[in-house]
């Protein structure tokens, strides 16, 4: 039976994992938050404000119950879970099952039932919240790959609701999706929404053939056609909505004296070297940090850097650092860089400094200045903003970005070097091109890329998506 809406409920509602603030409870029992960092944070807070909205997610905090509360005028209602759901419905078949199978099987993703119920039960727990607080005909927008049964519970909660679900990640192969045991139920949750969006053209493409092939249901150009309802057959559409970052902030954060000093600092406490190499990812097997640091080392092997007289900072978040695979690269990357500096330091002079830490905005900032080359060699990712972060802070027009072809970026940043990371020699070949880079040329590269950078950024990319939302009522 239908949830009876609040008639003072929320006219658009987020739903995400996490909330967009961070729970932490004090030695005293008291619980204080601080607003999460993230781009998707910084797009929809605004707007909830604005439409007096509300956003669903976890605290972050297992076995933390809390009561709704207004944040930044976004009421926030929290659901919670327990430290089994995190382990089975999150660290399991979120981030051992759903992550590795979507960015092509780098790591082999385990399959295991009880995960998957963990899952339904889960998604079903975020659907009745949102349902909970919607309005009357309301907007509800579901985000990423930990919730994609949520659209179609939430609509046989709420059938008057206009819905819309954004994946964040890359969508697989059909090939690669056929592994998944729950397939179907997974493409039959998503559909439950009125527009699903895509961050490139082969994931939406992706999952049209998904749809094909696995529910029977025909498709038309980027249209379902006559999905089951409790109601008439309804459409869904499929767009691709690539999504960027504050790109004006973050460029007037580049631009303030204490950053563009901090960079100084930054070059100075590395010895100023000739040429300052820069890696910024998450401790994730998906971003190439390896085949990086390989091209790296055969380049100071080989004499084509100069091990006195290059520096490679890589930066490495922690991240789920309870999953196997995770723990398991970790180690590895310790030793190469260990190797790298054992074979080519120096009293007083290490080519590689890695940094297994977290930096706020105007450290990244600093570090995006001060850097000569960026490199991003991502293996497989949905987008990658910190590409998109370094060319905002370059207000000075200096800099190469080294980009992997198989980001959702490289789609639009073309003026990089793009490269296969996989191609260890063509990777070294394009470090030594971005090293050695005529400043003319690379000014007119850079200037390309700021260009797409500064006129596409996150609010662009949220209106164009609840815009194209809007327009499904027409269907």
């Amino acid at each position: 039976m239908p949830f009876e809406p609040s008639q003072t409920g929320r006219d658009l509602v987020v739903v995400a994992n996490r909330l967009p603030v961070d729970a932490s409870v004090g030695p005293d029992g008291v619980v204080s938050w601080d607003r999460s960092p993230g781009g998707l944070v910084t797009a929809l807070t605004p707007l909830t404000s604005q439409h007096d909205g509300a956003w669903v997610g976890w605290s972050g905090t297992p076995d933390l119950a809390l009561d709704q509360f207004e944040a930044e005028g976004t009421q926030l209602v929290p659901v919670e879970l327990s430290a089994q759901d995190v382990e089975s419905y999150y660290e399991g078949f979120s981030n051992d099952t759903l992550w590795p199978l979507y960015h092509d099987v780098i790591v082999q993703p385990s399959f295991h039932r009880s995960w998957w119920d963990a899952y339904q039960r889960v998604n079903q727990r975020f659907a009745d919240a949102a349902a909970a607080v919607a309005a009357p005909g309301g907007v509800v927008w579901v985000h990423d790959y930990q919730l994609q049964l949520v659209p179609a519970m939430l609509r046989a909660l709420r059938p008057d609701l206009r819905i819309g679900f954004f994946l964040h990640i890359p969508f697989p192969a059909t090939e690669l999706f056929a592994q998944l045991p729950w397939r179907r139920q997974v493409i039959e949750g998503l559909l439950g929404a009125d527009l699903i969006g895509f961050q490139r053209a082969g994931g939406a493409s992706n999952f049209l053939q998904a749809v094909r092939r696995y529910t029977g249901a025909a498709t038309r150009g980027p249209v379902v056609l006559d999905v089951p309802s409790d109601g008439a057959p309804r459409r869904v559409r499929v767009g691709t909505f690539p999504i960027s970052i504050d790109s004006a902030q973050f460029d007037a954060l580049a631009r303030t004296p204490c950053v563009q000093e901090r960079a100084r600092q930054v070059r100075a406490e590395l010895g100023n070297p000739d040429v300052l190499l820069l890696g910024v990812d998450r401790l994730d097997y998906t971003k190439g940090i390896r085949h990086r640091l390989q091209a790296y080392g055969e380049m100071l092997a080989e004499g084509r850097l100069s091990p006195d007289g290059t520096t490679l900072v890589q930066v490495a978040t922690p991240s789920r650092e309870n999953v196997g695979a995770y723990a398991q690269l970790r180690d590895e990357v310790d030793q190469i860089v260990g190797r790298l500096n054992g074979d080519h330091g120096t009293v007083g002079h290490s080519p590689v400094q890695y940094l297994h830490q977290s930096f706020d905005a105007a450290g990244m900032a600093a570090l995006y200045l001060a850097a000569d080359v960026m490199l991003v060699t991502a293996l497989r990712d949905g987008m990658n903003l910190v590409a998109k972060e370094y060319v905002a802070a370059r207000s000075d027009e200096s800099g190469v970005l080294v980009l992997s072809e198989f980001t959702g970026a490289a789609d639009e940043l073309t003026s990089a070097l793009l490269v296969n990371p996989h191609d260890i020699d063509g990777l070294k070949d394009a470090i030594a091109t971005a090293v050695r880079m005529d400043p003319k040329h690379m000014r007119k590269r850079m200037r390309k890329l700021r260009r797409r950078v500064l006129q596409h950024d996150v609010h662009a990319w949220s209106s164009q998506f609840l815009d194209a939302l809007a327009s499904t009522a027409d269907d």
